[in-house]
């Protein structure tokens, strides 16, 4: 259902499948009347009754509307609970009015599970408490919207963890773990989620509260006519669950039946709600198994130069007791070398060019074991036949992996399999629909051979990873859903791949559920008798379908194109666009295709590691996310949001929190760029709007600067002279609360030539607005160490005029693209001549030397612009390499024992912040410490606007600013970004340094 129809609304049902949606505009405009009536008493009820945030807004329901599948549903609303009683009361409202309710967490389900047309209740923001932790019993209780990392920090200290390991464990909550009965790659030893679930408090259909746990505990408390009907259900199908339910480990599919057979002694009622895909209750605590945490590990890649001969060692491999055994195909590898974030990881274990890779884990107490038992594995793969020394299928061997480091790199290749797939930039995408098949390991080989037939039959190729050692491979046939032939062949292949692993006597629903992918082929796996009783259980809990209805049973069509995100009708406008997106297909010279990049599957929504979206770890808000901001874009140039949706003040708001720190650039595996979308963005809205105060004297700052540094004793006043900082506030919108940088009456401007010794050769130097104008003695201070170091040292003039050479990226930051533009083929008129002469480039300020390497080249596709990237280095980037090369000839003495160092998010997004510690690693004596931190919170004027200055405050407060103030008096604070000294010094009354003034010091 979109958002074009006049109205849709909820009404109660007259039979009990569930509660429907009516279309008031195929309705007519009689029922449309009824729309206009019932629809907003429902908003105005939630909003009323103290439920938590209520959103009924277009841009909401969009950004709710999808999950990690490849469906797209409008919801009617969304609820985002602060406590578990408002989302009590916003089902009881529900119920009431007879609208649906789908519980939501991450909202990275695979299968469609997580989108309906109903009420969504969003579980992750504020529903994360942890309630209790036995660390005796090996216990905790939480709230259901606790992502798993960040539960798993939280029991760090313990030695204790909640083993299932998924690969979306950065975002993934344990609600919707238990909703999908999740498994992780470890299942080997510590099994699925339901395996690891002691008790669920629930919220039933008819608002009573129940607690499911061991049946015959004295704390269980379900309505025993319920538990006896269930009962009932499972000793009426007992010899139908023996014979059809899958006796693979990977086995999700349905309802767990086979949890509540008469014959059993440890019947755990609990069982039932775990991967019920939240149609059954909604669960409030979740009692979870925690388990020791894993000691040293070793690990061996194993090279395949056939897929075959690694899908025939797998069953071989189980034997000597790894923890997991993990594939990678070719295809995998490949991709994931092109990704800078892997990109290193991937040279240090890759050798020569596999067919496939199976990584096997051994982690037993004795770390001794682990390693003769890599000496075991192989010894193996000799037996087998495979060698280094062969060719063809038998070529490969074992390389072993013992440094926890890369080990835990190739971790974090292997868990962002699906988005690595997905960074294709082809109008084809890897599809999941029969990614779950789990078949046993021994018809493991045959199972691949026969489904890569199914492939090539229908036109296309698959792409394989993930869970080799309990015969579930991530399988994803690549297809482009927006072909109607596509989509048959889609049906062709499930329908094809579905009954062969029924004949192998397999699970078609091996790790990520059933939702809408695979509910529908429920009966021939399962049979017809068993998909009756799935519906008796959901009826029994249920009975009016109040719980995302449409799942498990009584199903959609999985290939119904109107829930697909790419349906029949959907197109996107031509468009004129300002950058260059011609690396992928779409409308607005690939801009569309760059935008629908985004898969969903939500890495972007860590809370921790990385840099990536800094103002969603502060807000926690979807709106706030690159995910968030990328289906606002998508649904807005494709009209599903109303005409003009691009450039509205809505569309304004959904990216004003972006910072443009361009980690999505380096940390989102499928490459979406939120940085340069948001420039596209504000160019459009630039050239319909035009610009602000606030905008023109943040863009036009390079154009201004040389005339106004001449008053700057005037300027200066506005942070001394009482009621001004509030008068710059009203006026322009630069917070009364920040102070502004100040301007230096003796700003860098000569000399233009610098003398030097010439040993090393010649550099020029890039000095910046910022340190040209307001902190001239970074400029002095790497002229000074340059000089030391024995180079010859110029600074970058124009090639006309006196006016300093500038970037563009104020103008960027503004959306003047065309004033950018000016900017840049002036300074690369001037630039050209000493990059063509090999001449390094040097800049100071990260985010105005990375524009030579990223928005440059973009904007003014020149053989002279690409050749200036390749020379335009950072200070930091020239010193390392000048140092490793032994070329550096710099004397430097001690000058403090330890430095904390924090990285500008452009440093990190293009990986450079070893050159940074390398560099102040050369001053003796000095050890450096790096803030694990995300974006400062400045990110250029962001940090100076009143409207956006506490959220500003709030990044900085994430971990930089506490760890500047914990650190000593005596350590140096290093930053190198003009902005994050700024909010240091802030922040902390610090200040921090530019490790070029930390060298000079040094000297």
């Amino acid at each position: 259902m979109g958002l074009n129809s006049e109205c849709d609304i909820r009404v109660k049902p007259k039979r009990r499948e569930s509660y429907v949606v009516v279309n008031a505009a195929i309705l007519g405009t009689e029922k449309c009347d009824v729309a206009a009536r019932l629809l907003p008493n429902l908003e105005r009820r939630l909003k009323a009754e103290s439920v938590g945030e209520v959103r009924f807004d277009a841009f909401t329901r969009g950004r709710y509307a999808t999950d990690a599948s490849h469906y797209q549903i409008f919801p009617l609303g969304v609820v985002v609970p602060r406590t578990i009683k408002e989302a009590e009361r916003a089902i009881g409202i529900c119920r009431a009015e007879g609208v649906a309710v789908t519980a939501r967490g991450g909202g990275t389900s695979q299968a469609g599970q997580t989108v309906n047309d109903g009420l969504i209740v969003d579980c992750s923001r504020h529903l994360d408490r942890i309630v209790n932790i036995d660390v005796a019993g090996r216990r905790c209780v939480v709230e259901p919207g606790i992502v798993l990392d960040e539960l798993n920090r939280a029991l760090k200290p313990t030695g204790l963890w909640f083993p299932v390991d998924i690969s979306t464990a950065s975002r993934a909550t344990i609600g919707g773990m238990v909703g999908n009965n999740s498994c992780g790659a470890r299942s080997l030893r510590y099994g699925n989620t339901r395996e690891n679930v002691h008790a669920i408090d629930a919220v039933l259909a008819d608002g009573s509260r129940a607690h499911f746990g061991r049946l015959g505990d004295p704390s269980a408390n379900v309505p025993p006519d319920l538990v006896r009907d269930l009962l009932a259900i499972a000793a009426r199908e007992a010899e139908e669950i023996e014979r059809r339910f899958p006796k693979v480990q990977r086995r999700v599919g349905g309802y767990n039946l086979d949890a509540l057979v008469p014959s059993r002694n440890d019947i755990n009622l609990a069982h039932i709600l775990v991967g019920s895909e939240g149609t059954l209750g909604f669960s409030t605590r979740i009692e979870l198994k925690l388990s020791p945490q894993l000691p040293r590990r070793a690990l061996g890649a194993c090279h395949f130069g056939s897929f075959h001969e690694a899908m025939k060692a797998a069953q071989h491999i189980v034997t000597l007791k790894p923890i997991a055994i993990e594939l990678i195909d070719r295809t995998m590898l490949g991709l994931a070398a092109d990704i800078d974030m892997f990109k290193p990881t991937v040279a240090a274990f890759l050798r020569g060019d596999p067919e496939a890779i199976l990584f096997v884990e051994f982690a037993e107490d004795d770390f001794d074991e682990n390693v003769q038992r890599l000496k075991q594995l192989g010894a193996l793969i000799g037996d087998l036949g495979i060698a280094w020394d062969k060719t063809g299928a038998r070529w490969g061997g074992v390389v072993e992996v013992l440094d926890a480091k890369l080990q835990a790199g190739i971790g974090e290749v292997r868990t962002a399999g699906l988005n690595i797939m997905m960074s294709m930039k082809e109008a084809g995408k890897p599809i999941s629909f029969i990614e779950d098949c789990a078949v046993p390991l021994a018809h493991l080989p045959d199972y691949t051979a026969r489904l890569t037939e199914v492939f090539e039959k229908n036109g296309t190729r698959g792409t394989w990873y993930a869970h080799a050692a309990v015969g579930c491979l991530h399988v994803r046939p690549v297809l482009n859903l927006r072909l109607e032939k596509d989509v048959r062949s889609m049906r062709a292949i499930a329908e094809e791949a579905f009954a062969m692993v029924r004949d192998y006597k397999g699970s078609h629903s091996g790790e990520h559920g059933d939702g809408i992918v695979r509910s529908e082929f429920h009966e021939m796996m399962f049979g017809a008798e068993l998909v009756h009783a799935f519906a008796d259980v959901k009826d029994r809990f249920d009975p009016h379908g109040l719980f995302n209805p449409g799942k498990i049973v009584r199903a959609p069509k999985f290939d119904d194109r109107g829930n697909f995100r790419y349906g029949a009708d959907y197109r996107a406008a031509e468009m004129t666009t300002a950058l260059d997106w011609s690396a992928y297909p779409g409308a607005g010279g690939g801009f569309q295709g760059a935008v629908e990049m985004c898969n969903n599957n939500g890495a972007c929504r860590a809370l921790a590691g990385g840099v990536m979206c800094p103002s969603y770890r502060v807000t926690r808000d979807e709106r706030d996310v690159t995910r968030g901001r990328a289906n606002a874009l998508r649904l807005a140039i494709t009209g599903q949001l109303g005409p003009d949706a691009l450039t509205t003040d809505t569309m304004a708001e959904s990216l004003k929190l972006c910072v443009s720190c361009k980690a999505c650039r380096r940390e989102c595996p499928t490459g979406v760029d939120m940085a340069r979308m948001k420039i596209e963005f504000l160019s459009a809205r630039t050239k319909k709007f035009g610009l602000s105060l606030h905008d023109r004297l943040v863009g036009y700052l390079p154009r201004y600067a040389p005339y106004t540094a001449k008053l700057s004793w005037l300027l200066n006043l506005r942070d001394t002279l009482p009621g001004a900082a509030k008068l710059s506030e009203a006026a322009a919108g630069f917070s009364a609360e920040r102070s502004l940088p100040r301007w230096r009456a003796d700003y860098f401007c000569d000399p233009f030539v610098a003398d030097g010794e010439g040993a090393g050769g010649d550099v020029v130097v890039f000095a910046d607005t910022f340190n040209r104008y307001f902190e001239r003695e970074t400029v002095d201070a790497a002229i000074a160490v340059l000089k030391a170091g024995g180079y010859r040292v110029r600074v970058a003039a124009p090639a006309s005029g006196s006016r300093p050479l500038c970037c563009g990226r104020t103008f960027l930051a503004v959306g003047k693209v065309d004033e950018a533009c000016a900017e840049m083929e002036r300074t690369i008129m001037a630039l050209a001549p000493i990059a063509a002469a090999g001449i390094p480039i040097i800049g100071l300020e990260p985010s105005c030397l990375f524009g030579f390497r990223d928005e440059i080249p973009s904007l003014m596709k020149s053989d002279a612009a690409r050749k200036v990237a390749t020379r335009a280095l950072l200070f930091e980037e020239f010193i390392a390499r000048e140092a490793a090369a032994g070329r550096l000839n710099l004397k430097l003495k001690s000058t403090g024992k330890r430095a904390l160092l924090h990285g500008h998010c452009h440093q990190k997004s293009f990986d450079t912040m070893a050159a940074v510690t390398a560099t102040l690693r050369l001053i003796p004596e000095l050890n450096v410490e790096t803030v694990e931190s995300s974006c400062c919170g400045m990110a250029g004027s962001f940090g100076y606007r009143a409207d956006t200055i506490d959220v500003s405050r709030a990044m900085g407060e994430l971990s930089l600013l506490p760890a500047v103030r914990k650190a000593p008096d005596d350590t140096l604070i290093v930053a190198d970004g003009t902005s994050c000294r700024h909010q240091i010094k802030d922040g902390t009354k610090r200040e921090a340094l530019h490790v070029a003034r930390v060298l000079a010091m040094s000297l």
